[in-house]
């Protein structure tokens, strides 16, 4: 593989959550970054959130430019970047890619100085206030090269990926859209699908609200215009996928209506089978930790002198989860540790006056 000094200056196309991430992890490496999008002000406020400078006529070319623009729009994006001589390689963050290299043609885009590009990192949230420069710390960041791909653009995109500290994964196109229907767009419809359930539910059902729907439906918050979109660009791999959902649904729901209990109980223990597969913490292997369960007063700096607490006591914190008790003036924080470091925590915690349900 061709070796590219590092990257100097980025230009980010689109600064929305994903550019203006890759902008604020590219800026804690030092790199130069210029900042456009088709709304003027979303740049300014990418710029004042400390994402770089808001591109301008005289801006030089960059080394590379990043294209946060809708999937739909990435080849129109692309073929007026390289009129304009914008940057010696390009890449784009799009969620679908199947359907990108035919359309690169059409739109009379370059393919050589291209790459695709896909970082399976997001939130429910967006805009450029939502953004984090650690968001793809860890995270696999697909490639989808083409075999008119020059080695230069590859290796540029492999250092934006480096220098967001992801983890580079080349893939085919249809690969990839399948993969992503899979793990991202199909459950963005379940969780949807669940939460729609709750729009005309009785008040008094919704008020039992716990953890457990809270953590289905939490992407039912994000943008549906963006999502629509994304499905749209790879609707026949997420019906496909919706297909094996419907058939184990109806097969629960008959054996529901009939009292036989045994394919329910098949449906949950492959779900444990299959919930077991995901990777673990920074993409490593599935670790198990133990969950202590700490009653938090609601006021304020209460959770931050907890977590003052654990990490002053030298207790690593591998994941955290917070439930709130309705009417009630508690929270639970349930922290998650080493299994051998469970019970220590638990005394250390004790010792600093806090409930620990143990």
């Amino acid at each position: 593989m061709s070796e590219l000094p590092a990257l100097g200056s980025v230009l980010v196309v689109g600064t929305g959550l994903m550019g203006t991430s890759v902008a604020l992890a590219l800026r804690g490496h030092g790199v130069e970054v210029h900042l456009t999008d088709r709304d003027p002000a979303v740049a300014e406020m990418a710029a004042a959130f400390g994402a770089g400078i808001v591109a301008g006529p005289d801006t030089p070319p960059a080394d590379l430019a990043v294209i946060g623009a809708p999937p739909a729009a990435v080849p129109t994006v692309l073929a007026d970047l390289q009129r304009r001589g914008a940057a010696r390689a390009y890449t784009d963050l799009a969620s679908t890619k199947s359907g990108l290299q035919r359309a690169l043609e059409s739109a009379g885009a370059d393919a050589t100085t291209f790459v695709g590009g896909h970082p399976l990192a997001g939130s429910e949230r967006s805009g450029p206030t939502a953004a984090r420069g650690d968001l793809f710390e860890g995270r696999p960041w697909v490639l989808t090269p083409s075999t008119d791909s020059a080695p230069e653009a590859v290796a540029a995109v492999r250092e934006l990926i480096r220098l967001c500290r992801a983890n580079a994964v080349v893939m085919d196109p249809e690969a990839h859209d399948r993969a992503v229907a899979l793990v991202s767009h199909a459950p963005q419809v379940l969780a949807s699908l669940v939460g729609a359930r709750l729009v005309d539910a009785p008040e008094d059902a919704v008020q039992l609200a716990g953890q457990g729907v809270r953590d289905v439906t939490r992407i039912a918050a994000s943008d549906p215009a963006l999502w629509t979109e994304i499905l749209g660009g790879n609707a026949t791999a997420v019906a496909d996928v919706l297909d094996g959902v419907a058939r184990d649904l109806e097969a629960v729901r008959s054996a529901l209506r009939a009292g036989d209990v045994s394919p329910v109980t098949a449906a949950l223990q492959a779900g444990n089978a299959g919930r077991a597969r995901l990777p673990g913490k920074h993409g490593g292997e599935p670790a198990k930790y133990t969950w202590v369960p700490v009653l938090v007063p609601d006021r304020p700096r209460e959770l931050a002198r907890l977590m003052t607490d654990v990490g002053d006591a030298d207790f690593n914190i591998e994941d955290l989860e917070i439930e709130h008790s309705p009417g009630q003036p508690v929270g639970l924080a349930r922290i998650a540790v080493r299994p051998d470091r469970a019970e220590p925590l638990v005394a250390e915690l004790r010792s600093r006056g806090w409930t620990v349900h143990w």
